[in-house]
Order: C-alpha cells, then structure tokens, then sequence
C-alpha cells in the first residue's frame, strides 16, 4: 500500500465512522444569512456574534474615511515582521485603543488567536513550571502546552475543587504554576468562574491565564469580555482576545504587564518569525473596535436570545448564557442527520464531532448573531 493509498484509507475510515469534513463553498450574506448550493439561510453557524463582519454599511463607513485609496494605511500586506519594517503605525493606534480599554495595561496584538496560543506559554512556562488546564481548552491551547518545556497537566472541565486539590498536592514542587481557561468555552458555551480563579491564583501564587476569544465583544463594559464584567480582568495576568469572531476582523490581542508584552516581543517564536498584519486590517480592527463598545443593546439582545434557545433545548444543551448554545445528539451520524433536517428548515447549522468534541457527544453548535431577529428562534422551534 502506498502512502497515498494509507490517506485515502483513513478517509474511508471516517466516512464510515461520520466523521468525515470536507470543505464547503459558502457566500455570507447581510443579516446573518448564507448561500450554500445556490440556497439562502439563516446562519446559525457564524462566530460574527455582533453582526459586524456582514454589516456592509460600516464597512463603507470606514472606507468613507480614506477618500485617497492609495494612502499607505489600505495596503493590503505589511510585507515584514513587525520586528524589521512590518510595525507600521496601524499597530501603535491599535494597542493604545486596546490598552485604553483595558485601564491601561500593555496590549500586544497577534495574527490570530492560534498565533497566540501556540506562542504565549511556549514563551513563558520552561523547564520546571507546571501548566493546569481546563479540559476542554481549545485546541491551540492544547498545541501551545505541547511546545512547553514546562509539564502540563488537564484538570475536569471547570471542577476548580479538583484544581485546588492539585494545587494543594504540587504546587511547592514547582517554580511557577500557570493557571489556563477560556471564559466562555467555544463548544459548551458555558463559562468558567473566573472570580475563584483569581482566589486560587492568589492563594498558591499563580499565574492566570484567560482566553476570552468567545467572549470579548459580547460581554463586559464596552465588549472588554467576561473578566470585566466581574471587575477580575485586572487580575489576569495575560488575558487572550481575538478580533476575528465579534468584532469581524482578522487578529488577536492579549492585555498584560509592560515587563510581559517586552519578554515576548523578545521571546515568542509565533510572534517574531511571521509577517505583520496589513494595515488596512490593524485600521479596521480599531475602527470596529471603537464601534463595538457602544452596542450594549446588541449585546443584551444576545443573552436573551441565548436564553430563549437553551429554554428550547431543555437538558439536551449546556448550563449558561452566552451566545453559543449547543444541542447534544450523542453519535457522529445522528448529528449529521439532524443538520440536514435543521437545513431542510432554512437553518444554517453544522455537526460538530470528534476530535473536537469528546466521543458520543456529538451535537449540533448555535451560534448566535445580533444580526438575527428575535424571531428566528421561532424557526428553530418549528423546525425540532
């Protein structure tokens, strides 16, 4: 058998097992609706939770602002790191608006949330540090842990009895401990409790770290994310946030300590051997940004409408409130069926299986965007 006839194999494999992906061509449409085989629906698969990245209208607003489309801040590459001549002056108004945001802690803004996953920890935990993570972290969290020199170890998803138990049992043997979460965790849509981390933190001399990609935009004080709006974000030591889901941009950003943001300036791989963002990205990002701190209204019309769904979907979802509600089907092949039926209804929604979710918990993720009416949970209930 030859190697390619071993690839092919394994996608058989996974076909069979219905598990198998492939790539689909999809038009994003405004007001959270997509073309998929010449067919419109209402999208309930987007991460544009804030209906940015649809919103054509502000996209004309903030050309409206460079009459001159040659000006230097529309180029479309920055054609360097940002260590030789990709810093341009997009990336400065950038990290000063974030720190703004965020009582004027440093800010570093990455080329994605995985950029920052797999560099941040690699950078800062070594050879003797001890990494406890939550179990369902995303995957970048778990690629960045990987590269660590430090030892990792996994504690059951948000049981922080069992991360103090492991806290009290290994902590002296180690030199630093960093404590790693998201906020709102992207499958479950359920939330960690980030006030007790922060007791924990303190009492065993940790190191916190939040990813908060699903949350900033959404929640807290003008979409400062899930740590603000229980007053701890300064409390994080590094605190992840992403422009490429609310906020409808490309990107991400992590807030901390001025003696942090200059280490990994020096010491992050991710961060120092790849091309800087576009200028024309780093000014959209800003201007969508200062935009999305105003849309309270948007943002409380997501809880409620996260609310009505997990009501609907009673002891199939999650405990929680966020904007990410999922139904558990259980197998891999009844969660594909139940993607059709929902499309046979209008509803853009897709089976999320494993490896990303744990085996026999296959469902189907909802993703809302303020972009929907009220409504359209209405559709879903008919569609049940």
């Amino acid at each position: 058998m030859t190697w390619l006839d071993e690839l092919a194999a394994d996608t058989a494999a996974l076909t069979e097992a219905g598990r198998v992906r492939f790539l689909r061509e999809i038009t994003p449409l405004p007001g959270a609706r997509a073309m998929l085989d010449g067919k419109i629906y209402l999208n309930f698969s987007s991460n544009d939770y804030m209906g940015i990245a649809g919103d054509a209208e502000l996209r004309r607003r903030f050309y409206e602002q460079y009459p001159d489309c040659s000006t230097p801040e529309l180029a479309q590459s920055s054609a360097s790191s940002r260590l030789l001549t990709g810093n341009t002056p997009a990336y400065t108004r950038l990290e000063e608006t974030l720190s703004k945001l965020y009582n004027n802690r440093a800010a570093l803004v990455f080329n994605s949330g995985y950029h920052a996953n797999i560099g941040i920890l690699p950078a800062l935990a070594h050879s003797g540090d001890l990494i406890l993570s939550d179990k369902l972290n995303h995957a970048s969290i778990i690629d960045g842990m990987r590269l660590c020199d430090a030892e990792f170890r996994r504690y059951p998803h948000l049981d922080l009895g069992q991360l103090e138990k492991q806290l009290a049992a290994r902590r002296a043997a180690f030199r630093r401990v960093f404590l790693v979460t998201e906020s709102v965790f992207s499958m479950d849509g359920d939330a960690a409790d980030l006030a007790r981390l922060v007791e924990l933190k303190k009492k065993y001399d940790c190191i916190l770290v939040v990813d908060e990609a699903h949350s900033v935009g959404v929640r807290g004080p003008q979409g400062t994310g899930l740590a603000a709006e229980l007053g701890v974000a300064d409390e994080v030591d590094v605190l992840i946030g992403t422009f490429g889901k609310a906020f409808g941009s490309t990107g991400a950003y992590a807030i901390m300590a001025p003696e942090v943001k200059q280490f990994l300036v020096n010491h992050m791989r991710p961060f120092i051997f790849t091309t800087g963002l576009p200028p024309v990205i780093l000014n959209w990002s800003r201007f969508v940004l200062e935009h999305c701190a105003g849309m309270d209204a948007k943002r409380a019309k997501l809880r409620r409408m996260g609310q009505r769904l997990r009501e609907l979907f009673g002891d199939a979802t999650t405990p929680g409130d966020s904007q990410i509600v999922p139904c558990r089907v259980g197998e891999d092949a009844d969660a594909v069926a139940a993607a059709e039926r929902f499309r046979n209804h209008g509803i853009l929604v897709f089976a999320i299986r494993p490896p990303t979710v744990p085996a026999h918990t296959a469902r189907l993720r909802f993703s809302l965007s303020a972009a929907l009416e009220e409504s359209a949970i209405e559709q879903i209930r008919e569609a049940l």
